[in-house]
C-alpha cells in the first residue's frame, strides 16, 4: 500500500482516473470496485468524483485534492484491493498486490489517457443522462431512487443511449407531427420506453409505439407502467412475431434490439412486406446457420474447421445475408458498430432506409451459396418465396 500512496503523494492531481479492483475480501459491506475520475469545477478547481460499487449498486462521493490520500489509505486498508490502475496523460501505472502482500508495478506508456471532465456530467454527450429525473427508469431498474445508474445496468444504459443517438441522427429533420413505431421482441422494454420518452417528451411529437413480446407477465407490467405515466401512445401486445398476425397500420420505422435468432428475420420481413421507411435492428443469437452449415468444398470450408471460428463466421454471414436482402429490395443499408465490443459482443446494427422500389440485387447467388453449404437462412427464404 505504501508504494501506491507514495506514487500519489508525488503528484496527487496528475492522474485523470484511478481504479481499485479485485478486492482481497468479498463482503456485502465492502466495495467490490472503486473508480475515481478527476473533474473540474466551473472555477477551474480540480477534484475527484468517486464511484463506489457495492452489492450491484453504485454510490457517489466527491473528493477535494487534499482528501484523496486519506481516502485511498482507508479503502486499501478496508477492502484490501489487489489491483490499482492509475491513468495520466503519460499512460498507465498498474499495481498488483499478491495474497502475501508483494507489490509489483508496471508502466504502460501507450494506454489511452482519460481526459478530465467538467463537473458531474459523466456522459455529457448522452441525450439521456444519469441524474435526469425520469421515474420510469427507476421502475425498470435502470436508475436507483436517486436517479443514478444501477451498477449492473451500465452496459444497458450505454446501449440504449447509443440507439437513441442513432435515432436522433436519422430523425433530426423529421417534419411530420406524428411518428409510428413497431418494436419487435421488446422484452422488459427498456428501449421502447426510452424511444417514447425521446420522441414524446424531448422532441414533443405525437407518438404511437407498439411493442411485441411473448411473455404475458412482462407485457402486462409494461402496459401498467405506460398507464401509470400517462403514455397513451405506448402499448404492448403478447404475440409470437414468427407466426401471429401483426398490426396493419402504417409504420414509420421498425426497431428490434436483440430479437433472438430468427425473430430478427421476421422483424425485417415485416418491414419489407410493408415498405417501412426505416429499419433499426441489432441482431442477437444467430444460431440458424451455425447449426446447419456444412463443408461445401469451397472457400468457406476454411472457417468450418474450428467451432469458435465457425460460430463467429456464421453470425457474420447471417448479418451479411440480411444486409444484402435489404439492399435487394431498395434499401440503403449501413452496418454499424452499435457499441464497443467490450460492453456487448452483440454490437452490430443494421440501419436501413428505403430509397427505391426497384430491385437492385438478385438473391440467386445467396441461394446458390446456401445450397452448396447446406445451411438455411430464414429471411432469405421468406423473401425468395415472395419473389417466386
Amino acid at each position: 500500500m505504501k508504494e501506491i500512496l507514495l506514487e500519489l503523494e508525488q503528484a496527487p492531481l496528475a492522474y485523470s482516473k484511478i481504479i481499485f479492483s479485485a478486492p482481497g475480501e468479498k463482503s456485502p459491506s465492502l466495495p467490490g470496485k472503486i473508480s475515481l475520475e478527476k473533474r473540474q469545477k466551473k472555477d477551474g478547481t480540480a477534484f475527484y468524483f468517486a464511484e463506489i460499487f457495492r452489492e450491484n449498486k453504485a454510490f457517489h462521493q466527491s473528493l477535494e485534492a487534499d482528501a484523496l490520500l486519506p481516502f485511498v489509505q482507508k479503502v486499501m486498508e478496508s477492502a484490501r484491493f489487489r489491483q490499482v490502475n492509475l491513468f495520466s496523460l503519460e499512460g498507465e501505472v498498474a499495481f498488483r498486490i499478491s495474497k502475501k502482500g508483494k507489490v509489483s508495478r508496471t508502466v504502460n506508456r501507450k494506454a489511452a489517457p482519460v481526459l478530465c471532465r467538467q463537473g458531474h456530467n459523466r456522459e455529457k454527450n448522452y441525450l439521456i443522462r444519469e441524474g435526469d429525473r425520469i421515474p420510469f427508469m427507476v421502475d425498470l431498474g435502470v436508475f436507483t431512487k436517486d436517479f443514478r445508474i444501477v451498477a449492473q445496468k451500465q452496459d444497458k444504459f450505454r446501449q440504449i443511449n447509443r440507439f437513441i443517438e442513432i435515432l436522433d441522427h436519422a430523425f433530426r429533420d423529421w417534419e411530420q407531427e406524428e411518428i409510428r413505431v413497431l418494436d419487435f421482441g421488446c422484452g422488459k422494454s427498456y428501449l421502447t420506453f426510452f424511444v417514447y420518452y425521446y420522441f414524446a417528451i424531448l422532441k414533443e411529437k405525437r407518438v404511437r409505439i407498439i411493442g411485441y413480446d411473448l411473455k404475458e407477465d412482462v407485457v402486462g407490467h409494461c402496459n401498467e407502467l405506460a398507464k401509470k405515466y400517462g403514455y397513451h401512445g405506448l402499448s404492448f401486445v403478447v404475440a409470437d412475431v414468427t407466426r401471429d398476425v401483426l398490426t396493419h397500420e402504417a409504420i414509420d420505422f421498425v426497431i428490434s434490439l436483440h430479437a433472438c435468432d430468427v425473430a430478427t428475420d421476421y422483424a425485417l420481413n415485416y418491414a419489407l412486406e410493408r415498405n417501412v421507411p426505416y429499419i433499426f435492428s441489432v441482431p442477437c443469437c444467430q444460431h440458424e446457420i451455425n447449426g446447419t452449415i456444412k463443408k461445401g468444398d469451397g472457400e468457406l470450408d476454411l472457417f468450418l474447421e474450428h467451432g469458435l471460428i465457425k460460430e463467429r463466421m456464421s453470425a457474420l454471414l447471417t448479418d451479411a445475408i440480411r444486409a444484402q436482402v435489404l439492399e435487394s429490395e431498395g434499401y440503403r443499408v449501413d452496418v454499424l458498430e452499435f457499441v464497443d465490443f467490450a460492453h456487448s459482443p452483440k454490437n452490430i446494427m443494421l440501419r436501413a432506409k428505403k430509397t427505391t422500389n426497384k430491385k437492385k440485387k438478385s438473391l440467386a447467388p445467396l441461394m446458390d451459396m446456401e445450397a452448396r453449404y447446406g445451411f438455411r437462412q430464414t429471411l432469405l427464404h421468406l423473401r425468395n418465396k415472395e419473389d417466386a
